[in-house]
């Protein structure tokens, strides 16, 4: 059964940086891109990063420059940092392996 435990969002001023952690258990993460989303409240869920199994990383153009996603396979974790934030980024975070689903994890941005 795969599992996604996500962790590493809080509170935050803008400009400021966060890592999320997306730990997978059940499954060999090396295998499988892993991605990224989020929902703000009242917005639906929109996707936000992409890591394949290879590396490759793709971004929604709005984070494009300011977040980076990775991966250590070693560890069966994924990454998402986030830099330069902005009071717009606030939302509830996701991560996703297959059609697993992640808890989700808040990120607020604010002064």
């Amino acid at each position: 059964q795969v599992q996604l435990v996500e962790s590493g969002g809080g509170l935050v001023q803008p400009g400021g940086s966060l890592r999320l952690s997306c730990a997978a258990s059940g499954v060999d993460l090396a295998g499988y891109p892993m991605g990224w989303y989020r929902q703000a409240p009242g917005k639906q869920r929109e996707w936000v990063a992409t890591i394949t199994s290879g590396g490759n990383t793709n971004y929604v153009h709005s984070v494009e420059g300011r977040f980076t996603a990775s991966r250590d396979n070693a560890k069966n974790t994924g990454y998402l940092q986030m830099n330069s934030l902005k009071p717009e980024d606030t939302a509830v975070y996701y991560c996703r392996l297959i059609d697993c689903w992640g808890q989700g994890t808040q990120v607020t941005v604010s002064s």
